[in-house]
């Protein structure tokens, strides 16, 4: 019988072997080589809503920041449409190279996933988490020349008015639309309409011609046109009166039991993108939220700045999705 001889098998396993240790040596070195040079082009951040909105406006302040902390400019991208899945499926198809971002809301990161019957991407597959960049409160507004004086108001109002009314919102699953739908069906309102736009700017300008009846806008979107006296705010819709509000009731306390939404932003890479890079990215964008400059301006905008690791991103991702997935169930909410 022909083989291989025992002393050839036992150097070619040690080959083998050596072959093994070796390639587990340089993968790491070679990925650290590739941080260490990261990022010797621009960075994009694709917004997957209208330019303008409360998304758009967080991604220039970090990026700008972030920019001059790396050495090359942060290019803000807006792609909007299809409840922000256009964007999203954008970057989960980029190269995973940490130049191409995503800075999504729920929708796109937790939501749309139950929402949508034929999604083209995944979030927790095709995405690799990078920052849980803030979360943030909600306001119930109306135009400032509604009969609509008070959230115990809107209620009764909305429900005189049977399928006339409408509720603006920046886009289906946006945290607008969720909150919109868990109002629908705590206050028992069936025919409220939902008319969805591409970014909290669209639907805001809308309902500031009269066009929808109510929205519950993003803080930092609406807050502008509420100091303006072009709006009128009616409640939060966090579970708990807010210290920036402090006159403004809780929707929860205003006949609607029950009631909390808060928004929250995240940024992501493709999947695959080197731990490496991510983990420069990570540091950079934390950073940013950190400058005093930008944190109080965050700040005044009405954001709630979170950070941290990107584990804190993936564990609200996994949780929001099991929320709004029995919320939308629920309420029999679904999208083509």
């Amino acid at each position: 019988m022909h083989g291989i001889s025992l002393p050839a098998l036992v150097a070619a396993t040690r080959v083998t072997i050596a072959a093994v240790i070796a390639a587990s040596v340089i993968a790491p070195a070679q990925a650290a080589d590739e941080a260490s040079d990261f990022p010797a082009k621009p960075i994009r951040i694709v917004v997957p809503y209208a330019a303008g909105g409360s998304v758009d406006l967080l991604a220039r302040a970090l990026g700008e920041r972030v920019g001059a902390k790396l050495g090359q400019p942060v290019v803000v991208e807006s792609r909007p449409g299809a409840g922000s899945n256009i964007g999203a499926a954008f970057v989960a198809k980029a190269p995973a190279d940490g130049y191409t971002l995503l800075l999504g809301t729920s929708a796109a990161l937790a939501v749309n996933v139950s929402l949508y019957k034929n999604l083209s991407y995944s979030p927790l597959k095709d995405f690799r988490p990078v920052m849980l960049a803030t979360r943030l409160p909600s306001l119930v507004v109306v135009n400032a020349s509604s009969p609509v004086k008070s959230m115990k108001e809107l209620t009764p109002y909305l429900s005189s008015q049977g399928a006339q009314a409408s509720y603006a919102s920046a886009g289906n699953g946006t945290p607008a639309h969720l909150g919109g739908e868990l109002y629908k069906k705590l206050a028992n309102l069936p025919r409220l309409v939902h008319v969805p736009y591409k970014g909290g700017a669209p639907a805001l300008a809308d309902l500031l011609g009269n066009q929808t009846t109510m929205m519950i806008a993003i803080a930092p979107e609406a807050l502008p046109m509420v100091k303006d006296g072009k709006l009128r705010a009616l409640a939060v819709t966090t579970s708990q009166r807010l210290a920036q509000f402090p006159d403004l009731p809780t929707v929860a306390e205003s006949g609607v039991p029950n009631y909390e939404l808060v928004a929250w932003y995240g940024l992501v890479a493709p999947a695959g993108t080197p731990l490496p890079i991510v983990a420069k990215l990570n540091t950079a964008f934390n950073e940013a939220l950190e400058d005093p400059k930008v944190r109080a301006r965050l700040t005044d905008m009405g954001f709630d700045l979170v950070g941290g690791p990107p584990s804190v991103l993936e564990n609200q991702m996994r949780s929001e999705a099991a929320k709004w997935a029995k919320v939308i169930k629920d309420s029999q909410i679904e999208m083509d």
